[in-house]
């Protein structure tokens, strides 16, 4: 690292201490930008990209792919283009995103065994049970167990699949519509997607009146 660079060790609006990390991705930051990889414009714009997203857009997806069969084939078949289609553009570059369906036969369950690889520019910041060494471990040999600590029992009739997330591939759970929404419109389905049910630990929300299936 050259000498040359003068590090401010205080955050500019807060004026508070900033962590090893911060100063890690400060100085990654400046380097990448004296190498011309990026501008400090575009490392902007990403993060408020990533700020600016929260699971309420996840849900917008799932409730349009509820009610529109043909964005859903696209949604799954290639995210990328579906998602551009309505106005979200993902980072062309790794991490790719991969969509899997919830059905009555296979439910899937995402996790991160390394980190917290997560898909941030649907959902926002992870949240910090996600992050936890307990979630990672346990998600893997006891996925059951621990969807039943957040409310979930499944049949065993239904496969569960856990997929792990990675640098180069992260994951978006599509979980099933609850039965009996049929008259419900997408602005009100979206509200029954929790983030959570975006990353398969739990279902959607059903409506007062009707019965979970």
């Amino acid at each position: 690292m050259s000498e040359s660079h003068d590090w401010e060790h205080v955050h500019p609006e807060s004026g508070e201490d900033l962590s090893l990390y911060a100063l890690r991705a400060q100085a990654i930051e400046a380097l990448l930008v004296e190498k011309s990889v990026c501008s400090t414009a575009e490392v902007d714009q990403m993060m408020h990209l990533v700020e600016s997203r929260s699971p309420s857009d996840g849900a917008k997806v799932v409730a349009h792919a509820w009610t529109d069969p043909e964005f859903k084939a696209r949604l799954l078949a290639d995210p990328q283009s579906a998602l551009a289609g309505i106005g979200y553009s993902l980072p062309d570059t790794t991490p790719k995103l991969a969509v899997v369906e919830n059905t009555d036969q296979v439910h899937h369950m995402v996790v991160c065994t390394l980190c917290s690889c997560y898909p941030r520019a649907l959902l926002g910041r992870p949240p910090d049970w996600y992050k936890s060494f307990s979630y990672r471990s346990r998600a893997v040999v006891d996925p059951r167990g621990v969807m039943r600590e957040f409310g979930l029992e499944l049949s065993n009739s239904v496969e569960v699949q856990v997929l792990d997330s990675t640098a180069d591939l992260r994951y978006l759970v599509l979980p099933r519509r609850p039965d009996g929404t049929d008259n419900l419109s997408e602005a009100e389905l979206a509200k029954l997607v929790s983030r959570d049910s975006m990353i398969g630990v739990t279902n959607p929300h059903v409506p007062e009146g009707i019965a979970a299936s």
